[in-house]
């Protein structure tokens, strides 16, 4: 199972209008810990970075489940809280469970459209109890550092 970090880039950005602003963007990464996530952060946003910058903040973030697409309209990032109701079977009580899964969609619309299609193949119950955009720039998987054999 993936371990997710939130890391926030702190850095000036020229606006449009000519202007310079400093923005805390978070960006989601997969990685074994916190060092790695911060070695691994400033791997992936160095190249489009001009200027300094600078890892702010890192934390886990709990996500079950990750639904991801290829649609080049789907730039937004959703957090979604799925309530899955199980029956105990000594007590006979329901019983509940959440769980937090991202979704890669263009729109709220679509975001609910794309977690239903991933939950469809699932045999539990579930509740969607929240959908929600987040601030999230872009996600990066772990890729294994595998060296290059020399002959």
């Amino acid at each position: 199972m993936a371990e997710w970090f939130e890391c926030k880039i702190k850095y000036e950005r020229t606006l449009e209008n000519g202007m310079v602003k400093k923005v805390n963007e978070p960006y989601l990464v997969d990685a074994l810990n916190f060092t790695e996530a911060e070695r691994r952060i400033i791997e992936e946003v160095a190249p489009f970075m001009t200027g300094e910058f600078q890892v702010s903040d890192i934390k886990r973030a709990r996500f079950a489940e990750i639904f991801e697409t290829t649609d080049a309209e789907a730039d937004r990032w959703f957090k979604g809280k799925l309530v899955f109701v199980t029956l105990d079977e000594k007590s006979g009580k329901e019983k509940k469970s959440s769980h937090n899964i991202l979704i890669q969609a263009s729109d709220l619309r679509d975001a609910v459209k794309r977690l239903d299609l991933g939950m469809k193949g699932s045999m539990m119950d579930y509740v969607i109890a929240s959908v929600a955009e987040t601030p999230i720039m872009d996600v990066y998987h772990y890729k294994a550092d595998i060296p290059e054999k020399t002959e």
